[in-house]
């Protein structure tokens, strides 16, 4: 007896529907909780007033022969012409009656680079933290 089995045909389709209803759940899920989301605040700092003014810094002016001078600019510019072991000794004593003070160096613009670098180097080595550099604007 031969029995005859059907045929068998590939589907060559997808069936989508299942996908289609976790997608309408997923939607109705997000659509549920989003106004029940609140974005979160940043707090931003407030500006206060400084109870002390800033001090005026140090300019260490490099003059175009390599000589150094020591302007105070928070007793009316005084200058005073020195070497790297006085400019050293003066900047200490200013900032052991103000840690915050800060330095800043003016060279020439016909100096050279090294001898700006040297300066700042120094400055590094006696702990003087607060180190830039003047410039003209243009």
């Amino acid at each position: 007896m031969i029995t005859r089995r059907g045929k068998r045909r590939l589907m060559n389709e997808i069936n989508v529907v299942p996908y289609i209803d976790v997608m309408l759940v997923l939607l109705v899920i997000f659509m549920i909780t989003a106004p029940l989301i609140h974005p979160g605040q940043v707090e931003l700092p407030q500006i206060g007033k400084s109870s002390t003014a800033p001090s005026e810094p140090l300019e260490v002016i490099i003059a175009a022969d390599g000589s150094l001078t020591l302007r105070d600019r928070s007793r009316a510019g005084s200058e005073q012409t020195m070497n790297r072991t006085e400019l050293i000794t003066a900047i200490k004593s200013k900032q052991a009656q103000n840690a915050e003070q800060p330095v800043v160096i003016a060279a020439d613009k016909n100096v050279r680079y090294e001898e700006v670098i040297n300066v700042m180097d120094i400055l590094q080595q006696e702990q003087v933290s607060k180190v830039g550099l003047l410039t003209k604007p243009r």
